[in-house]
């Protein structure tokens, strides 16, 4: 080959590289081409700038996507109300639990390799869990006091278990039982362990309940996370970068940010009754130099057309512009219903997994089963989550739709604006 030929190639390679990491969802040039109100989709805006005018939150980034194109992104408010940094479509938002959707996707890519094992106990790949036990509460008939006494497992925890959340390990400030308070005693939101520091400590631990018998939200999937490292040979942060977020041009996707991003992260604002900022700390620093612990439950930054790119992947069926991270029957079988008949469920208001709401739980995502129960306007088949600081997204396979609304405020506040997202979405589609 001459040297020119040479020369072309690395070009075309260059210029390939360069599109793939830079590759953005395109935008409708009107709403209307995508079965879209633009009056309606106004109502959207509206509904949230009236909410930022009052003081209720500081801003928004609010983005929909159908078939592939963005219908709809507009930046409201303010990335810092109290510095009146006015929010931008690129603003960088601490997603928290969001994160969980990307940690099972990396579990899955990698029991499609071969190397994860679903049904495995989680001891194959992090011993210290062989020898876990349940805690149950009986009461003391002398004093009335309840102790905590500790049982064999009925079967082992598997990595299902964890995906699921039915491994039996929950969140602390979650609950009051014993093994609650126990968690909450064992400071397992330190950022200064590394996760296999934090799997040691967590093993010592007992569970809440028998493996496969309860849908409990809890730390499964910071457990999953190690799972991934033990799995690939490489630490969390490289997996998700080299394998996920780079291939699917999410360059501002990441446990930690590069200095030129700082300036981009969103604040929430200042409460009126502490006079302070509410926490947003607990599993998020943000340089990589402080960095030891990459929680696969909440860890990750990322902005609205990021999180939009993640979202497109899995409703291609686990491709995004030419890179395949996984096969559509795996994202099938992710999204679908996955907790056994009999299983004791509970939740958050709409984000609850349970009969009474239509809903249920998948590999990663909560799933809903059914057109009706919910009086939340969707898609039997449609999945979401959302993050402690008031994040949240869904994809609807049947509308071929997906939304993301990115805040920062806290978990218990946010609530009504997910479930307006929702109603302000899909009240603007025409067909």
């Amino acid at each position: 080959m001459s040297w020119k030929r040479i020369l072309f190639a690395t070009w075309l390679l260059a210029c390939w590289t360069v599109s793939a990491l830079g590759q953005t969802l395109p935008k409708v040039k009107r709403p209307e081409d995508a079965g879209y109100s633009t009056e309606r989709l106004g109502r959207l805006t509206k509904f949230f700038q009236g909410e930022i005018d009052k003081g209720a939150i500081p801003g928004a980034v609010l983005l929909v996507a159908r078939s592939g194109k963005v219908v709809y992104l507009e930046a409201l408010g303010y990335q810092d109300r109290e510095k009146s940094i006015p929010m931008k479509p690129d603003t960088i938002f601490r997603i928290a639990s969001m994160t969980k959707p990307v940690t099972s996707v990396a579990v899955m890519m990698l029991a499609e390799e071969g190397k994860i094992d679903l049904l495995a106990p989680v001891s194959q790949y992090l011993p210290e869990f062989k020898d876990v036990k349940v805690g149950v509460e009986k009461n003391d008939a002398s004093t009335g006091k309840a102790t905590l006494t500790l049982e064999n497992v009925q079967r082992p925890m598997t990595v299902q278990d964890l995906l699921r959340h039915t491994s039996g390990l929950v969140y602390g400030p979650f609950g009051n039982s014993l093994v609650h308070q126990a968690y909450n005693q064992a400071n397992l939101f330190d950022n200064n362990q590394t996760l296999a520091e934090f799997v040691t400590k967590l093993s010592k631990l007992p569970l809440a309940h028998q493996p496969g018998k309860v849908w409990e939200y809890g730390m499964s999937v910071d457990v999953l996370g190690r799972i991934v490292e033990v799995a690939s040979g490489m630490p969390l942060d490289q997996f998700f970068a080299e394998r996920i977020t780079k291939p699917l041009g999410m360059r501002d996707t990441g446990f930690y940010l590069s200095a030129p991003q700082t300036p981009r992260v969103a604040e929430p604002q200042v409460d009126r009754a502490t006079g302070r900022r509410p926490d947003t700390t607990t599993v998020a620093n943000l340089t990589k130099e402080k960095q030891k612990w990459f929680s696969g439950g909440g860890g990750l930054l990322s902005t609205g057309m990021d999180y939009a790119h993640f979202c497109q992947m899995l409703l291609n069926g686990g491709e995004l512009d030419g890179v395949r991270l996984l096969s559509p029957k795996t994202i099938a079988i992710m999204t679908s219903d996955q907790l056994p008949p009999g299983t004791l469920r509970s939740g958050f208001e709409d984000l609850a997994p349970t009969l009474e709401m239509g809903q249920s739980f998948g590999l990663g995502f909560a799933v809903r089963t059914d057109a009706g129960h919910s009086p939340l306007v969707g898609s039997a088949g449609d999945y979401f989550w959302a993050g402690a600081y008031g994040t949240y997204f869904w994809v609807d396979p049947q509308e071929k739709l997906s939304g993301v609304m990115l805040t920062q405020m806290p978990f218990p506040q946010s609530g009504p604006y997910r479930r307006a997202m929702r109603e302000l979405v899909y009240g603007a589609l025409t067909h």
